[in-house]
């Protein structure tokens, strides 16, 4: 019997079929991915070749898995990812940057300054004559958002303001995703696709870092507010922005029909540590009906299953995502109240995908000794593992200052529970 591929590995994990061994995914998204000093120091570890990393999501400064990495942690799934990055600008003709230390690629149109007290500034577009739309506080190994928020009049909103990046997808994207995805197929591996355009009031988004000058409701509480007060407005938004996303995606399938395996379509967060964002009946209320047509059209059309992202205390919202038809859940944050591993699967465990969960990276990953990660990581494959419907993954991204040998103890442990 010939051995069992990743691609088809990852297919029995979607499908609840037991798997020859768990897929593992470390780089195949936004929010499974590895910060670029983790990627560099697990390269060395591994002593494999000794070049700069690729920060291929420069918002969380995460860092490209190569093929030759991909090998050495033993990963099943590959990505593929917009042409454009979180600051509206295409990672192409890299040069090399100096990440306070670390030498590491970025796109020629990454352009930051350091200010006085040391933060990075960074520009959307790479345009340095726009305000920058994000700032990497000294630190800290990342960025974040630096809102925005243009002057409104409150009786003249204009939902048009909140809808410019909701557009039709140009050639040259089309053509990124056909070139992607033919590479992706090359390596043998399942692929996790992101398109964009899904996402339905993800808080990373609003403020749109990726545009020079957003207009419209751009703060985060501004945002969060409006979808209590100003309901009928982001209905409006999430409508248009359905009816686009759903073409696109006609036109992304029709150019590369089912060699994907996976779509992350949304990376609205619901929970906090200890509680949710908001009810049960507002998410179904005013989030629902845009998550049902969209996983309706991918079923209906496609072979693709629906990935969907939440943080945090997030069980309460479960049987509103299968309803609503996503199929995988990510990053299962078992930390967080009421999100008990086992508790997870025995009442979802046969209609949700786990993808992560494998082991905190608040602080088992992070904190703990290589022993304490292994003895997470053992008990978490063992919980979630049963009847297929697990991909390993830590609980969203790796992050920087993570010790290489707990990196080591994670991918281990999960070769040692699949030799058993």
């Amino acid at each position: 019997m010939a051995p069992t591929t990743s691609r088809q590995r990852l297919r029995d994990a979607l499908a609840h079929r037991q798997p020859d061994r768990i897929p593992i995914d470390f780089g195949g998204s936004a929010v499974t991915g590895v910060h670029v000093s983790c990627v560099a120091a697990l390269r060395d570890f591994y002593g494999l070749e000794k070049r700069p990393v690729m920060v291929h999501e420069p918002y969380q400064m995460l860092g490209l898995v190569e093929p030759d990495l991909s090998e050495a942690m033993g990963l099943d799934v590959t990505g593929v990812f917009p042409r454009n990055t979180m600051f509206g600008f295409a990672n192409a003709d890299w040069k090399e940057w100096d990440f306070r230390g670390l030498p590491v690629l970025v796109s020629t149109e990454f352009r930051t300054r350091t200010e006085a007290n040391g933060d990075i500034l960074i520009y959307p577009e790479g345009d340095e004559t726009a305000a920058p739309s994000g700032r990497m506080p000294l630190g800290s190994a990342f960025f974040d958002t630096i809102v925005r928020q243009p002057a409104f009049d409150e009786d003249s909103l204009n939902i048009e303001d909140n809808l410019e990046e909701f557009t039709p997808l140009s050639e040259a994207d089309l053509d990124h995703v056909s070139a992607s995805v033919a590479a992706a197929q090359q390596t043998g591996k399942g692929i996790l696709a992101t398109f964009g355009g899904t996402a339905f009031g993800d808080i990373a988004l609003v403020p749109a870092p990726f545009l020079k000058n957003p207009k419209g409701i751009r703060d985060v509480a501004e945002w969060y507010m409006s979808t209590s007060s100003r309901k009928d407005y982001v209905h409006k938004i999430f409508a248009h922005q359905c009816e686009n996303g759903i073409r696109n995606l006609e036109r992304v399938h029709a150019r590369i029909g089912d060699s994907v395996d996976a779509v992350f379509l949304c990376g609205t967060d619901f929970g906090t540590q200890t509680s949710q964002f908001c009810s049960v009946r507002t998410l179904r209320e005013l989030w629902f009906p845009y998550y049902k047509a969209v996983n309706d059209w991918v079923h209906k059309n496609t072979g693709w299953k629906c990935f969907k992202h939440s943080c945090g205390s997030v069980e309460k919202f479960f049987d509103a995502f299968i309803d609503a038809g996503f199929d995988i859940i990510n990053p299962v944050q078992c930390s967080a109240v009421g999100m008990d591993p086992e508790t997870l699967k025995a009442r979802y465990g046969d209609r949700l995908v786990f993808w992560g969960g494998g082991v905190d990276t608040q602080k088992t990953l992070p904190f703990g000794t290589p022993e304490q990660v292994r003895a997470e990581v053992l008990r978490r494959c063992e919980i979630f593992s049963t009847g297929g419907g697990f991909v390993f993954d830590s609980i969203h991204n790796v992050q920087a200052g993570t010790p290489v040998e707990n990196l080591v103890a994670m991918l281990d442990a999960v070769k040692e529970f699949n030799g058993r």
